[in-house]
């Protein structure tokens, strides 16, 4: 799920935009290529859109264009809805091998803006020998996007009258409740059409649409988060166009869509997910690694392992009875969930933000990074986007009134950083839609040639068992062991990884079995060298059409 971070007290509530969850009632289960018209004969095909590539802006490397779809792929000949559409061409055309579609996760990220801000971090030989292309999946930024709002300043007005991160006591969680319960009544008025059709599996059925838009008779593929179950729900729903799938830093299939257990049906999706865990986990490691290297390398360090955690320990209790200029407890854990994303700069940033709260002042905030050279690089991403879509297809608690209580469960089981993760799904208690074309399954349908799964060991968001259980549920999977840290490996990068990816997508060479690697610059170390495959074999042919 990566969604550009956010500093400061705010983050936590920013954040959101980002993670939101889903309600359980009165879905359609699709399992076929698409939904079935009346009587049960299939809808007409839609017809592919039109491209019409121009520059995004003078000067630029990257193309834009807008494709038009339908709003119900079970309707073709209703109402359309319009899809942006970024490009930037393979550096080496008269190597070119075809097009690789880009979904950067959230569920809300949108592509035209995270692909150009990402580009450089793909392979060499992929950008070389690849068109990149991506897009702001339906609902998002500046496709047919959910907007509940009639103005940015009402917009923030609702935003502001929450606590940052998550709610701390009754009146804080009460106010949390209230918000989310306006947000609901604000966008049923708004599109009510729209909330019911921004299901993944509806942007599934988009991709299908865009890799035919480009010409490509087979799909290549890159799904990062969010993306990897939105690779795996058209991978199930379109079988047999797979060429190439990378699935990196996945959740578990069954995680977004299955609560039938007694347990199961009372927990959040992260909980399912085991997001609360990874956090937890990922937060002792970054306690370890800093009290390991030292104030030279990790500013927050106090010369040990154990000492540095009981300093992140007392920094929590402090922050919870005296804010340090409205960084409060719950806006803190928040920026350091999402700080703990991308290691290199985010965990020495992070470092010193904690150890300025340490010494009792509030942290400077960090800079921004350049926007992309494309048209409107910040597009409207209100919180209700991404809550439109998680809210539309995965099961969550219906009842505001229960998640204090699993708050309490996941701090019992993950500590502080486990209340973030509870709090995320909050919105949708009171989602006034659920998704009409909803996928639940089967994952195990045969493709035309296999995935390619990644999972990074100490990841904050999906952990690693996702990855595992994602290899498993696929028919033909491969996965990948990223040893590392942060969310993708993507925006971590490995030479290692990078170069098992290149051969995979260009020549269909999978890793061999049980292959893993490292990342290139471990957080608070020196960086090691990069670039080879560093796995003790070649790996599996595979040919690739």
């Amino acid at each position: 799920m990566h969604i550009p971070r956010i500093r400061g007290p705010l983050a936590g509530r920013r954040r959101r935009t980002a993670v939101v969850a889903a309600l359980l009632a009165g879905c359609t289960v699709l399992s076929g290529p698409g939904p079935a018209a009346a009587g049960g004969a299939p809808p007409p095909a839609p017809p592919v859109p039109e491209l019409d590539w121009t520059r995004c802006v003078p000067g630029s490397d990257f193309d834009c264009a807008t494709a038009k779809v339908p709003l119900d792929h079970g309707d073709p000949g209703g109402r359309a809805i319009e899809l942006a559409v970024v490009r930037r061409k393979a550096a080496d055309p008269d190597r070119r091998v075809g097009t690789l579609f880009f979904n950067p996760g959230g569920p809300g990220g949108p592509g035209t803006v995270q692909m150009p801000q990402n580009h450089a971090s793909f392979p060499r030989e992929v950008r070389e020998r690849f068109d990149i292309v991506s897009w702001d999946p339906r609902g998002i930024g500046n496709s047919t996007a959910v907007n509940c709002f009639a103005s940015l300043e009402e917009a923030a007005g609702w935003s502001a009258d929450r606590a940052a991160g998550f709610p701390v006591g009754e009146e804080e969680r009460a106010a949390f409740t209230a918000s989310y319960e306006e947000l609901g009544r604000r966008c049923e008025r708004r599109d009510p059409e729209l909330l019911r059709h921004v299901s993944t599996a509806d942007t599934a059925r988009d991709l299908d649409l865009l890799r035919a838009a480009v010409g490509e008779d087979r799909l290549n593929y890159l799904g990062i988060s969010y993306g990897t179950i939105l690779g795996a729900t058209y991978a199930n729903l379109f079988p047999d166009r797979v060429r190439a799938m990378i699935l990196d830093s996945n959740w578990d299939p069954r995680a977004w869509t299955d609560n039938a257990s007694d347990e199961d049906a009372r927990l959040t999706s992260f909980q399912r997910l085991g997001s609360d865990r990874g956090a937890a986990a990922t937060l002792d490691r970054f306690l370890t690694l800093c009290g390991s290297a030292g104030t030279d390398r990790c500013a927050f360090s106090a010369g040990s392992p154990e000492a540095t955690r009981d300093k992140f320990d007392g920094l929590m209790r402090r922050l919870r009875e005296r804010p340090v200029e409205g960084w409060t407890y719950a806006g803190t854990v928040a920026d350091v969930v999402n700080s703990f994303y991308v290691v290199h700069p985010g965990w020495t940033l992070l470092a010193a933000r904690l150890q300025d709260l340490w010494q009792g002042r509030a942290p400077r905030p960090a800079p921004s990074p350049p926007p992309p050279a494309v048209p409107d690089p910040a597009p409207y991403l209100g919180e209700e986007q991404s809550t439109a879509v998680f809210c539309g297809d995965s099961p969550n608690p219906p009842d505001a009134g229960a998640y204090h209580a699993l708050e309490e469960l996941s701090a019992a089981r993950a500590g502080d950083l486990g209340r973030y993760w509870v709090w995320a799904t909050a919105a949708c208690a009171s989602w006034p839609a659920v998704a009409e074309h909803r996928y639940r399954g089967p994952w195990d349908t045969p493709t035309a040639h296999p995935v390619l799964v990644i999972g990074t060991t100490y990841d904050p968001s999906t952990p690693y068992s996702a990855a595992q259980a994602m290899a498993e549920e696929l028919a033909d999977a491969r996965l990948l062991r990223h040893h590392g840290h942060g969310h993708t490996a993507l925006l971590n990068p490995s030479g290692c990884v990078q170069a098992h990816e290149s051969r995979y997508l260009v020549d269909g060479v999978l890793p061999p079995p049980g292959a893993t690697c490292e990342q290139d610059t471990p957080p608070f170390a020196a960086p090691r060298p990069s670039g080879s495959v560093a796995t003790g074999g070649g790996g599996t042919a595979r040919t690739v059409s």
